[in-house]
């Protein structure tokens, strides 16, 4: 296959971005139908919530894989190449298998409106899945839940992370009506596994199990986990105590993160008679890789990229790096989506930072740069701007010292793009690689 097919399929794709948003599954439902319903081929585990979603996805991706079952992952957004989005194996698919489902998908004809960019590429994912015979795939929903595209899958186990307000102007104002747009994904006599705490976020997703007679389990109540180090915890569960478990994600937040992927892989046993013997799950957990969340991207001087686009993330990273590199000189390489509470996130993001290096990456809802300047200068004396992510990065890494620390944040376009600029960069001779690596703290071991 010439590139030129694959560019050509991309660019025919990233077109229909032009659509905008809409949610619904009618649309949808007549695509697949047409492909020959591909999702009653595999057994899925739905994910919705507002942080921690892919790193869960890619936690039961690994743990399944490890315990020999072939796995296909679908989560969003990509940060490099479209073909992320897609994993079969904890691997992208390739070229050629993106050309042949765009052009399957392309040949569907009388849907009652335009696919979404976002409806185009479930309807690929699913229909690969199809096609290589996965036999578990894990679904992450795009927005909300209950009229996300995702949603006509019927799946084993469904997983709601946590509940923040995101996407007013699509899932509501407030935290119980955008728990409600989630709580959609649940289906009848489903189990469900969340993490939510909130009493106002709880509620409706309560009320949901109940009338659908899904029977729910709860981090903190039904099952929980306890930090023990800088990368291990222990796991009190649905039906079983595992303790001195290691993780291969770097954060205390990805305790939470991996209690309901364990939680949900309890669940799987349980019902579906897998076999997830404990040294599976083990391995799993500590193979795992998501990039661009707390990814060592460089070293000398040291560079984390941690997506952090929305206030709970920014949140997290802000606590993150104040308790473990509150002496380091820190440099924020910052660039913010137009949709997001960008003064709050900008009031965590800087205040762990000496300096702050306002960027912007290349997608139409980028955030201009001049209010993110103006907040950063309201708590930061060195603040600059460079719209280039690739410049704005080669400038921050030219212009530290080899003992700090260059943090970009602020949305996963910018981490994207920030990957992209540091892999074209030329590496000094006798500097090893990094293979998708997560740092912690100089007190605490480099995470594998």
């Amino acid at each position: 296959m010439q590139d030129s097919e694959y560019t050509r399929c991309l660019e025919q794709m990233f077109k229909l971005q032009r659509f905008g948003i809409k949610l619904g599954l009618e649309t949808i439902g007549s695509m697949l139908r047409a492909l020959g319903n591909p999702e009653k081929h595999f057994n899925c585990i739905h994910i919705a919530g507002t942080n921690g979603k892919g790193s869960v996805a890619a936690m039961l991706s690994s743990m399944l894989l490890a315990a020999g079952y072939s796995v296909g992952r679908y989560t969003s957004p990509h940060l490099e190449r479209f073909n992320e989005r897609i994993c079969v194996n904890d691997e992208p698919i390739d070229d050629d298998a993106v050309v042949a489902s765009c052009r399957r998908v392309l040949a569907v004809a009388d849907l009652p409106r335009q696919p979404t960019f976002f409806e185009f590429t479930t309807a690929m994912a699913l229909d690969q899945f199809a096609r290589r015979k996965v036999q578990w795939a894990i679904i992450e929903t795009g927005m909300g839940g209950r009229l996300d595209a995702t949603n006509v899958i019927q799946p084993a186990v469904c997983v709601i992370t946590n509940i923040s307000l995101e996407h007013r102007a699509y899932l509501g104002d407030t935290l119980s009506a955008i728990a409600g747009e989630k709580a959609g994904i649940i289906k009848s006599g489903i189990p469900v596994v969340t993490g939510v705490r909130q009493t106002s976020a709880w509620e409706p997703i309560a009320h949901r199990a109940n009338i659908q007679n899904a029977p729910i389990y709860r981090q903190g109540h039904d099952f929980r986990s306890r930090r023990t180090g800088p990368s291990q915890f222990n796991y009190h569960g649905i039906a079983h105590t595992w303790r001195a478990l290691k993780l291969g994600l770097c954060g205390e937040h990805q305790v939470d993160n991996a209690s309901l992927a364990l939680a949900t892989c309890e669940l799987l046993e349980r019902g579906h008679a897998l076999q997830l013997p404990q040294t599976a799950l083990r391995q799993g957990l500590e193979r795992t890789r998501w990039p661009g969340r707390l990814e060592l991207a460089a070293t000398d001087p040291q560079v984390i990229l941690d997506g952090a686009h929305n206030l709970m993330s920014a949140r997290i990273l802000s606590r993150y790096l104040k308790r473990h590199f509150k002496d380091r000189n820190i440099t924020l390489v910052v660039g913010i989506l137009d949709d997001k509470p960008y003064r709050s996130m900008m009031k965590d993001l800087v205040a762990p930072c000496r300096r702050v290096i306002i960027t912007q990456p290349k997608i139409d809802r980028a955030m201009n740069t001049r209010p993110l300047a103006e907040c950063a200068a309201k708590r930061v004396a060195d603040v600059a701007v460079i719209e280039d992510v690739g410049d704005a990065l080669r400038h921050a890494m030219a212009s530290s010292k080899k003992e700090d620390l260059i943090v970009v944040a602020g949305s996963l376009y910018v981490v994207g793009e920030a990957k992209t600029a540091l892999a074209a960069m030329p590496r000094p001779t006798g500097v090893p690689s990094i293979d998708q690596g997560v740092v912690e703290p100089d007190a605490a071991p480099v995470c594998p």
